[in-house]
């Protein structure tokens, strides 16, 4: 503490810095006063040396009206996280700094147990302190992410400017104070300024036209807060890394080249990080067995520990996946080049030999660095066509036969010419030499997954085409083929074998962990599924299995309304409920097995390029196996493994904001392609039922929309929860999950991605629970009604890879 001076003078300039620095609380000038002594007609004094000291750059001022050294930071003051280290230790800047030179950085001091952990782009409110190793600061609150950054619209009501939010939730427009560049209809991102209820906006930045092709991406980005753009010390350290040579010191990389491995992946895919082969094995202890590969891009190789690389895929988690665009983890360099693995072109490869038994179990396993060179790249469609092709020209066989003469003169549909005429995107000798192997291990592979019992939902995921200019083609399901389950089934068998090869060694393991659904969702489900007479027993002991066999119990129920053949109209609702039964699936060291595959072990190995948990446990492999020479540092790093816990808690984090990303975009796109089919009537089935009104899908294309019960005309509806129903009380109409229905589309909202849906031919003005009798909807002033977002992902299925 600076010394005082005499009683009834003031302090000098040294005595008040020494004070400021010093002070354990914010020092704003009444504390100043109150710590010298000073008297009343001594504050006037002080307020003018205050005011000389900050005209002459010695401080500054902080909110509060606390003051702080000129170059220094507030005692208390709010820092945005910009960095996560490999320690899992958080770095922090001030939000607003306007000294001259780089703000400094603050390592955060967190508590561990005390909420999640911070990420990149957190605001904090923090007491920051500096002592001999730099600047430190505390939290005391978690600030709201983007609080002070709101995404909108702006659009113009005569001479004012208004911000109408993107977010479906926020349905309150704001008044624009600061317009800037920008104009009415453009997309920005604006900040609040005042205080409620005066509150207002000012734009912060232009982001263009919400309707131009590829903006409903950009949308999702700027929300969610995702980093999509690399700095230049990434880049530059991508393209040099990319020219490493394999030979040099890479004594320990086998040699595979002479081995047709080939990489099946969507005809559009941006990186191919996965590719197989299998053959009969030679084994005389596997008899009937197979011998089978799955090589993995060896991204450990180029993405060393600690490096700047390392450092901004780790901030990333992942890559994020558009329909128009991808957000890569990795700079292009090398996810879509030297990391890809490409047809003809020597790679990179770490990869899992493994040895599966005649009924599909893994009997062993190994892994080693490779290169390797793919014979081709298939897509999906193409593998699947070459092998249905093969199956049709298979000789049948005597019960086919047989059949085939009952049914007709002729045994088979197709002639001979017919079949030899029949060609396929995949050469002739691949198709014998590798995809028939393929499909023969596989299909042991699915024996065993079969008898396992790993949850089977048809939930199939929504495919967005676009034409070469962005525009939208169409919005259907996905088809799901056999070649997507073959490759599903080779990859969950090489994470099985990373996860079990590092626990035999005893090594730090990042595994992909899905526990059981929790009593309190059982019981909803119970619930649910006891209004069509489902029964479920919460006594039992809950496998995947036992949701499965309620689905099948489900598929075999018939309605009146149910043509022969058909599936109830409520199964996709049941598929659906049983989805959100489910825990969120994480990234954790510890582990708890995961539930929805049936499976004790299981970690993520087979996509580093896209997911940083792939990338430890690459590194994990790569030092407990001893799969590097001395002079290189490529394995698990002290630092790594000490921070796992940290840092699955952030990438697992980050997994669930490029979900939503990816999920928004996909609504804001089924918006902007039934946008041009508004007042069109529209087959759709209910989602969702609550006292206000009900959530209704269209059907084949997904986009939830709401049916507001003020539309359903004047009569009365009655709620009834635990069936989830809306039930008119004079006509007996019954509005309930899982129905199909035609519905006209009232409304399309591709900046928002909300829907609204009416019934054909009601009159409007209807009531339900919580309107009062005799009140039709032109007594009350109506509200625009906003759909809701799409179902919750717990276990996301992705069609190729978990």
């Amino acid at each position: 503490m600076a010394k005082k001076p005499a009683k009834g003078g003031l302090p000098s300039r040294e005595q008040i810095l020494d004070f400021i620095q010093s002070s354990d609380e914010p020092a704003g000038k009444r504390e100043i006063a109150r710590a010298f002594g000073l008297k009343a007609q001594d504050k006037i004094a002080l307020k003018a040396l205050l005011r000389d000291m900050a005209d002459e750059g010695l401080i500054d001022s902080s909110p509060g009206r606390a003051f702080h050294k000129m170059g220094g930071i507030p005692k208390v003051t709010v820092l945005r996280v910009v960095d996560v280290d490999e320690m899992g230790r958080a770095w922090a800047v001030p939000e607003r700094w306007e000294a001259e030179g780089e703000p400094p950085r603050l390592r955060v001091m967190e508590r561990k147990g005390r909420g999640p952990a911070l990420g990149v782009g957190d605001r904090i409110l923090s007491r920051t302190e500096e002592d001999k190793q730099g600047w430190l600061a505390h939290p005391m609150k978690k600030l709201l992410k983007g609080s002070e950054l709101v995404l909108g619209v702006v659009h113009q009501e005569g001479t004012n400017y208004w911000l109408r939010p993107v977010e479906k939730k926020e349905r309150r427009e704001l008044p624009i104070s600061e317009l800037g560049d920008a104009e009415a209809g453009d997309l920005v991102l604006a900040e609040k300024v005042g205080r409620p209820p005066r509150l207002a906006a000012r734009v912060d930045t232009r982001l263009g036209d919400p309707f131009a092709p590829r903006s409903f991406s950009l949308i999702a980005i700027h929300k969610h807060g995702i980093p999509h753009e690399f700095p230049e010390t990434v880049i530059a350290e991508a393209e040099r890394v990319a020219k490493l040579p394999l030979e040099p010191g890479e004594a320990a990389r086998e040699d595979l080249t002479h081995i047709p491995i080939v990489a099946i992946d969507p005809a559009d895919a941006r990186d191919h990080d996965d590719a197989v082969w299998a053959a009969p094995d030679d084994d005389p202890a596997n008899t009937g067995g197979w011998k089978a590969i799955v090589a993995i891009a060896d991204v450990s190789f180029y993405v060393r520990p600690g490096s700047a690389l390392d450092k901004e895929a780790r901030k990333r988690g992942n890559s994020v996946y558009f329909p128009d665009r991808v957000v890569p983890m990795l700079p292009e360099t090398l996810s879509a080049e030297m990391c890809s693995l490409k047809e003809g072109e020597d790679r990179a490869a770490l990869v899992c030999h493994l040895q599966v038994a005649k009924d599909g179990q893994l009997k062993s396993w190994r892994f080693s660095r490779a290169r390797v060179r793919i014979a081709a790249n298939i897509a999906y469609e193409d593998a699947q066509a070459a092998i249905d092709a093969e199956e049709r020209r298979r000789p049948p066989s005597a019960e086919a036969l047989e059949e085939a003469v009952e049914l007709s003169s002729s045994p088979c549909s197709l002639s001979e010419a017919d079949m030899n005429q029949m060609e396929t995107a995949v050469p002739s000798e691949l198709v014998e030499t590798v995809l028939k192997p393929l499909w023969a291990c596989w299909r042991a592979l699915f024996a065993a997954r079969e008898k396992r019992g790993p949850l089977e939902l048809d939930l199939p995921e929504r495919r967005v085409m676009l034409d070469e200019t962005g525009r939208i083609l169409s919005v259907a399901p996905r088809e799901r083929l056999d070649a997507h389950k073959l490759i599903e089934d080779y990859m969950i068998a090489a994470n099985v074998a990373a996860a079990k090869a590092l626990e035999a060694k005893k090594a730090p393991v990042m595994y992909r962990v899905h526990e059981p659904p929790s009593r309190e969702k059982l019981v909803a489900l119970k619930d649910y599924l006891k209004t069509f007479e489902i029964e479920f027993a919460l006594g039992q002991v809950v496998r995947p299995a036992t949701f499965n066999r309620l689905i099948e119990r489900a598929r075999s129920m018939r309605g009146l309304d149910q043509d022969e053949g058909d599936e109830p109209a409520f199964l996709p609702q049941v598929m659906e409920q049983v989805l959100r039964t489910q825990t969120q699936a994480y990234y954790a060291p510890e582990n708890h097995g995961h539930f929805g595959l049936a499976l004790g072990s299981y970690a993520h190995f087979t996509s580093p390029i896209r997911r940083y948990a792939d990338l430890l446990v690459h590194r994990a492999l790569v030092r407990a196996w001893r799969l590097e020479p001395e002079a290189t540092a490529t394995g698990l790093s002290d630092q790594e493994a000490e921070s796992m816990e940290v840092t699955g808690e952030l990438i697992s984090n980050y997994e669930r904001r490029a979900m939503e990303a990816e999920r928004d975009t996909l609504d804001r796109y089924v918006a902007a392609y039934l946008s041009e089919h508004v007042s069109e009537l529209v087959a759709c089935r209910i989602t969702g039922v609550q006292p206000f009104g009900f959530f209704a899908t269209v059907e084949g294309l997904g986009g939830d929309g709401l049916v507001p019960v003020s539309t359903l005309g004047r009569e009365y509806f009655r709620y009834d929860e635990a069936a989830q129903t809306l039930i008119g009380e004079e006509s007996g109409e019954v509005y309930a999950s899982g129905r199909k229905l035609t519905l006209r589309l009232a409304e399309a909202d591709p900046v928002s991605g909300s829907l609204r849906f009416e019934v054909p031919g009601s009159p409007g003005g209807g009531r339900g629970p919580g309107e009062r009798r005799g009140r039709g909807a032109e007594d009350k002033p109506q509200r625009r009604m906003q759909g809701r977002r799409g179902r919750p992902g717990n276990i996301r299925h992705q069609g190729r890879k978990r």
